[in-house]
């Protein structure tokens, strides 16, 4: 299974003159023979960011433009026992925090502790390696690496 960053995602839809496109390309055409998941956090995010040229009725049926495009499946918090106060400082105070200390932004730090409890996920693919090595037991990887990656497993 492999985890998708916001700024491949973002690549896909903006930013059509950058040299990292073919590499995203194919790596958005690939994972999709592995589980892709993204968190709704860098969905959110990357809604922001294309909220300034896309109109609004088209940025309300994201689920059809990107999350059946590339076969997503969104990875949400779990809610567990916890009542709404519990939930909100374990998940946007506490939990970020731990991260943070390892000198990582706010968002980074949602994304991250949600991929790490998604069950049989081994691979985050981000153009930001930088942000997330070391910091994750996850596989951190740019999608040209993913593409690399797969290809010498299957031969």
């Amino acid at each position: 299974m492999v985890a998708l960053d916001t700024d491949v995602l973002l690549l896909a839809f903006a930013f059509h003159r950058d040299e990292r496109q073919a590499d995203n390309a194919r790596c958005l055409a690939l994972v999709q023979e592995h589980a892709p998941v993204v968190t709704i956090y860098s969905v959110m995010e990357l809604l922001g960011q294309l909220s300034f040229n896309l109109p609004s009725a088209r940025l309300r049926q994201w689920p059809s433009w990107l999350q059946d495009r590339y076969g997503l499946t969104i990875v949400y918090p779990p809610f567990a026992e916890l009542d709404a106060a519990a939930f909100f400082t374990a998940e946007f105070v506490e939990r970020p925090l731990d991260k943070m200390q390892q000198r990582m932004p706010f968002g980074d730090a949602l994304v991250l502790n949600l991929l790490e409890t998604v069950p049989g996920l081994e691979d985050f693919v981000t153009w930001n390696t930088r942000h997330f090595t070391g910091k994750t037991p996850l596989l951190v990887v740019t999608p040209a690496q993913y593409i690399d990656r797969m290809a010498n497993s299957r031969g």
